[in-house]
């Protein structure tokens, strides 16, 4: 029964949410950094923020990982609205980073450089999302099938979690996609929907990776990963302020500069993420090294040699 009823609440949510935004005039204006050409409602992924106060009633024995998700999602919606400064956006972030550290007991049996570390890859991981969060379907369909697979690996292979801590964002994620994937979508994720949803879903892989001793499972967010990292490498390069917004993603050189379809290009992205992680779950034989060589290498050379190909041809 609540399968039934979170959608029908989150369906009601978002259209509440459309005519407050509409009110309060929280929309997305396009300049030039922007994909897309329409002025569209922005802040859609509230949405987010709802499906962890429901896992919240649902499990009120996850009070403290929840806290660290309104955290971040409350200032997140904040800088949608008002265009915080970074350092505030940053301690924030720090905030829900260690409350979420707190519920992992990462301080507990974490020596401090490995803290160090993990903090500068989580809040990597952030700003990764929020800066991949360009085109229509792009941020709900990798979502959808990062925590499909992670749902796949809870109740297949090793459990690590409350089922329903997956499913609620899993069904949110199909609600924010019926009014996002489409070709002139009716709201854009926003900050709260990329920077929530990013942090959910690192929290997920960590606990699994803790859970079963298994780094592979941090490939499940390789085809971000690598457009994200090449790109900072790319924008170093040319000599650019990698702190700025941009459009050398090599997802917004092809919806951009080659006009292809935002839709096709969100499910491809997608789609090679569900192969890679279809790879790290079905896999018994290769080595971890074998796994991540096998995983990446392919998406480092395609990145390296097309993209070139792509700004010739711009």
């Amino acid at each position: 029964m609540l399968y039934l009823i979170l959608p029908i609440v989150f369906f009601i949510a978002e259209l509440l949410y459309f005519r407050i935004a509409d009110h309060y005039n929280i929309i997305d204006h396009p300049n030039e950094r922007s994909s897309h050409a329409n002025i569209t409602i922005r802040g859609g992924g509230i949405i987010f923020i709802l499906a962890a106060i429901c896992t919240a009633i649902i499990h009120p024995d996850y009070w403290l990982p929840v806290s660290g998700l309104l955290v971040i999602g409350a200032i997140s919606f904040a800088d949608d609205i008002l265009t915080l400064s970074s350092k505030l956006r940053l301690l924030f972030h720090l905030i829900a980073v260690t409350i979420i550290f707190f519920y992992l007991n990462i301080f507990h049996f974490e020596p401090v450089y490995v803290c160090v570390l993990l903090y500068i890859m989580v809040i990597g991981v952030i700003n990764m999302y929020n800066f991949m969060d360009g085109i229509n379907g792009i941020t709900g369909a990798y979502s959808l099938v990062a925590l499909g697979g992670l749902q796949y690996v809870n109740l297949y292979k090793t459990p690590f979690i409350e089922k329903d801590m997956i499913w609620v964002p899993i069904i949110a994620c199909a609600a924010f996609l019926f009014f996002n994937f489409r070709k002139k979508a009716k709201c854009f994720a926003g900050d709260v929907g990329s920077v929530t949803i990013a942090l959910w879903i690192i929290m997920l892989i960590l606990r699994l990776i803790f859970v079963s001793g298994n780094w592979a499972y941090i490939l499940f967010l390789a085809v971000y990963g690598i457009d994200s990292v090449l790109t900072i490498a790319h924008r170093v390069w040319l000599k650019q302020n990698i702190f700025k917004a941009h459009r050398l993603h090599f997802y917004q050189f092809l919806a951009n500069e080659h006009k292809i379809s935002h839709l096709l290009i969100s499910s491809g992205y997608a789609i090679l993420q569900l192969i890679i992680i279809l790879f790290v779950v079905f896999n018994t034989r290769l080595s971890l090294a074998a796994v991540f060589s096998i995983s990446l290498l392919p998406l480092i050379l395609t990145y390296v040699l097309v993209k070139p190909r792509l700004m010739k041809w711009n």
